[in-house]
């Protein structure tokens, strides 16, 4: 078993968010080319986005800090810190309404 600290993890990635020039800065927590699941902690700096692309599986945003808009066709929801907004299985894209920390969690489909 391996144990993270998700909230020391989120203040350095969203430092590296903040230095870098694309406001974004992302960290693999769990899984990778091997796993079903994968989570990843996603830094934003405010006004930064993850562009449209395609979901490659079942996936969740877990809002661990700031505030988000996911955007899905002409839906869209916001997040709060707390707040846990399902990705439909269609093209979408994330908007940093903040400075904003999340958590990706993605089953990929083998």
């Amino acid at each position: 078993m391996e144990k993270r600290s998700l909230t020391a993890l989120a203040r350095e990635e969203l430092q590296k968010a903040l230095a870098g020039s694309s406001g974004r800065s992302a960290h693999t927590v769990f899984g990778g080319h091997t796993h079903t699941l994968r989570q990843t902690l996603v830094a934003l700096r405010s006004g930064s986005e993850l562009a449209e692309h395609e979901s490659s599986g079942d996936a969740t945003v877990h809002v661990l800090q700031g505030r988000v808009k996911l955007n899905a066709g002409d839906d869209s929801w916001e997040g709060l810190a707390g707040d846990l907004l399902t990705i439909p299985p269609m093209r979408h894209s994330l908007d940093a309404l903040t400075d904003a920390v999340v958590l990706l969690t993605v089953s990929q489909q083998r």
